[in-house]
Parts: structure tokens; C-alpha cells; sequence
């Protein structure tokens, strides 16, 4: 594409004299430009990918795809049978019958608010969300009417651990002669799980199934069912027949997108916008090019008319100018595709050196939810944003070498 006389001539460009250095300050920035602008794309599009993935794997670890209620607020009683007839569907894995409520978690005058879920132990131990993260006590011990198992986060803000009674109090109270009396009862906490995620590690509480139906005052019901599916993409066909086989039962079926649509559009409107905003780096970058390679072909001017009258063609011109505008997009997109890359794959290293130097937390949990800075690359975007980088660079050097193709050497050599 490129003869070895072209290449020769557009590196010799790249490497002005002295007296051409604000043409090569020119060059300098436009790549530095394009290649902070690479990176940055490809850093933040991954963070804010692992972000989501992170937020969705979290959420989808203690909540299930489908939730199933009933119409009225009475909770779904003869639920085994309800159950039954959900597990026959083909793409259900796991059906988990919760009695959920909040109440007021108390200990040594200190209080915090709390959700509490009864599930039976064997369904906690498939949940590997919580299982695989229990850093204190055991799930062998999580039986019984008197034991929990709760957030560390929620722990520490009551100052309790493994082995101490908390105290639930909830809004529902027993009515006496003298008016509503709230209910308290103490429970002894059997473990401690810390999932990574600051909303559930600091507001959550798990009890035995029939614990939470006593304390609830919902004997032989259950507020609602979490239902796992084996494939998430199947979650409107399988809603449709989870539907038709329950249509007799008057129940309600909430999927996690409803749940959560609020969220996720959020998350998605930002990252496209952080998208859009960033991409304008580039763009500038792009500009600094067109301008620089203007004046580079302005100042060589001379040099053309000579090439041109030495038999250089007017597309040999056009390559040179190309070639040399080109060759700074395509070290720009290659240098920022290595940082961005790099910066990604230890992105936490770096955030933990950063917090060291400055004493500063950089990633709140108790703001952004995680307690780890994640981040997941794409390849179709990192791949799409290397295009993107170097269409704009091609484009921004055409004009440029369509005005030095253009140039006649009898106006150029006229005053020399």
C-alpha cells in the first residue's frame, strides 16, 4: 500500500528540525490525546461493566430471578403444593419458600434497621452468595427458633459477633388493655457474612424458616417464593408458563428487572452518557491532528514542489501526508489500548496504592454499594472503541494530504 520512498519520507516528517518544533509539540499532544482517550474509554466502559455484573451477581445471589406473591397481604398459605407445581417447570432450579419482614435490630442501647428473611437452612446453604462467604461462625449451627445468621456490617454497628444475643423488635405489636406493645425477642447469632455489597451486608438478617413464621405471626404461611432459573435468557417465556400453571392460585409474579428497572436504566443512561462525554477526548485529539498536519503541510511546501517536480505523483503526496497524520492515531490507539488494559487488570492494587499516599477512601462502600473497585473488559468494546479511535485519526489526516496532493509546485517554488 505504502512504497518504501512514501514511508521513508512520512517518518522523516514525524521527526522535524528544530526550527519545526511547534509542529512536533502539535504531533506530541495529538497522541498523547488519543491515547488518554483510549484509555480512559476502555477503563471506565470496564468499570462501570464489572459494576453492573457485580451489583447483578450480588442481587440475583440473595434475591431470585422470579418472585411469586400473593394478591392480598394474608401471606400464601398450603405452599408446598404452590411449590410443587413451580418446580415443574423445566428452567426452575430452585424454588424457596421466604417469610420476609423488617424489625428493629437492637444490643447494649444500640439500634439499627433491618430486613429479616426465614428461609430453611438446607436453601441457605445453596445459596452461594451467602455460604461462600460466612466469615464468622458456621451454617451448621443455623437451626433452631433462636438463631440468625446476619450482615457483618450490621454486626459491627450493633457490637455484637458469633455466639451474642440480638435483640428483634418488631412493628407489629400485641395489643393489650394499655395499647400496642411492640415485640421483642432475642436471638443468638450463629454466623456472620460479609458478601461484599454494603446494602445487604448492613441491613440483612436470615432465620430458620419456622422461626420467622412464629415471630411473624404467620403459622404454616410464607410471605413469598424466590424462584432460581437455570436460564436467565428464558425469563419472559418462563414467566408466561409459570402464569398459566398457577392462573387458579391468585398470585403475582415480579421478575428481578421490574424489581430492580429503576436501578439498571440508571446504570445503563450513565454509562451511555460516560460513553459519549469521553469519546469527545478523542475527537479533540482528532482536531489537533487536522491542525497539526495543516501546518506540517503549509511549512513543507517547498519540499513538495520539489518532490513533485522529481516525478512524485500527486496520490505518492497524498500517501506521505496519510502515512504520517495515520502513523500518530495508530501509536495514540496502541499505547492508550496497553495502559487501559494494564490499568484495568490491576485496577484494585492501584486503588489500594493510591488510598495509601493519599489517606483518603476512593471507593465508599457505604456510597457505592461494593466494597471492591471491579472492573470487567469487554472485548467487542474494547475492540470497538480501538476502531473508533483510529476511523476518527484516518479521517482527521485526509484533508490534510488532499491539500498537499493538490499543491502546484509553480506557486510553491514562485518566491524561492
Amino acid at each position: 500500500m505504502f512504497s518504501p520512498f512514501e514511508r521513508m519520507v512520512a517518518f522523516r516528517y514525524l521527526r522535524p528540525r528544530r526550527q519545526e518544533g511547534f509542529v512536533s509539540v502539535i504531533a506530541i499532544f495529538s497522541l498523547l490525546g488519543i491515547m488518554l482517550g483510549v484509555a480512559t474509554l476502555i477503563i471506565v466502559m470496564s468499570v462501570m461493566n464489572g459494576f453492573r455484573a457485580e451489583l447483578l451477581g450480588r442481587i440475583l445471589g440473595l434475591n431470585g430471578h422470579i418472585s411469586v406473591y400473593a394478591q392480598g397481604n394474608g401471606g400464601l398459605g398450603d405452599y408446598a403444593k404452590i411449590e410443587d407445581e413451580i418446580a415443574k417447570n423445566g428452567n426452575v432450579v430452585l424454588t424457596v419458600p421466604v417469610v420476609e419482614g423488617q424489625v428493629m435490630a437492637s444490643k447494649n442501647g444500640r439500634a439499627s434497621g433491618a430486613i429479616v428473611r426465614g428461609m430453611r437452612p438446607e436453601d441457605v446453604k445453596k445459596r452461594e452468595t451467602i455460604a461462600d462467604n460466612i466469615v464468622f461462625g458456621s451454617l451448621d449451627d443455623f437451626k433452631g427458633e433462636d438463631t440468625v445468621i446476619m450482615g457483618a456490617r450490621l454486626a459491627m454497628k450493633l457490637g455484637v459477633g458469633v455466639g451474642d444475643t440480638v435483640n428483634l423488635i418488631s412493628p407489629k405489636g400485641n395489643v393489650t388493655a394499655f395499647g400496642s406493645v411492640p415485640r421483642v425477642r432475642g436471638y443468638t447469632v450463629a454466623g456472620l457474612f460479609d458478601i461484599g455489597m454494603y446494602e445487604y451486608d448492613s441491613g440483612f438478617i436470615f432465620m430458620p424458616l419456622e422461626a420467622a413464621q412464629v415471630y411473624f405471626r404467620l403459622p404454616e404461611k410464607i410471605t413469598h417464593f424466590e424462584v432460581m432459573l437455570e436460564d436467565i435468557g428464558a425469563l419472559d417465556e418462563t414467566m408466561e408458563e409459570l402464569l398459566t400453571s398457577l392462573s387458579g392460585q391468585s398470585l403475582r409474579l415480579v421478575n428481578w428487572q421490574q424489581s430492580n428497572a429503576g436501578f439498571f436504566n440508571a446504570l445503563q443512561v450513565e454509562r451511555n452518557v460516560m460513553f459519549l462525554i469521553l469519546t469527545l477526548i478523542i475527537l479533540v485529539a482528532a482536531f489537533n491532528i487536522i491542525s497539526g498536519m495543516v501546518m506540517l503541510v503549509k511549512d513543507k511546501g517547498r519540499d513538495i514542489a520539489i518532490l513533485r517536480t522529481m516525478g512524485a505523483t500527486r496520490q505518492s503526496i497524498m500517501k506521505v501526508f496519510f502515512l504520517a497524520g495515520a502513523s500518530i492515531g495508530v501509536l495514540g490507539t496502541i499505547s492508550g489500548l496497553v495502559i487501559g488494559v494494564l490499568f484495568c487488570l490491576n485496577i484494585e492494587n492501584i486503588r489500594q496504592f493510591i488510598q495509601s499516599l493519599t489517606g483518603t477512601d476512593l471507593f465508599n462502600a457505604e456510597i457505592y454499594f461494593l466494597s471492591q473497585l471491579p472492573a470487567d473488559m469487554d472485548v467487542g468494546e474494547v475492540v470497538m472503541v480501538c476502531i473508533m479511535s483510529l476511523t476518527l485519526s484516518f479521517l482527521a489526516t485526509v484533508y490534510p494530504a488532499w491539500r498537499a496532493s493538490r499543491l502546484d509546485p509553480v506557486e510553491a517554488l514562485r518566491y524561492e
